[in-house]
């Protein structure tokens, strides 16, 4: 009996988690892919929603026959303080 390998690349990315001041749970979006954005009512939930999310996202752009970025390109992320 024959077996299939299938063979996947793994792409890694920068995700930005933002709170929701007002319902609660989380806002993520990945900077390197424009439009890819989802949620969750827990950091865990919002977490295992955008993996999904950027799952389906590279598949369209596989389908599609656009270039995958690779890696994040020069996104860098970092609190600042203000005084105002």
């Amino acid at each position: 009996m024959a077996r299939t390998i299938l063979k996947k690349k793994i792409y890694q990315y920068t995700a930005v988690f933002e709170p929701d001041q007002e319902s609660g749970g989380y806002t993520v979006s990945i900077p390197n892919l424009p439009g890819c954005i989802s949620e969750g009512e827990t950091f865990e939930e919002a977490f295992k929603n955008i993996q999904e999310a950027t799952g389906l996202y590279l598949d369209v752009m596989k389908e599609e026959k656009k270039n995958i970025p690779l890696y994040d390109q020069g996104v860098i992320i970092a609190p600042i303080r203000v005084a105002a």
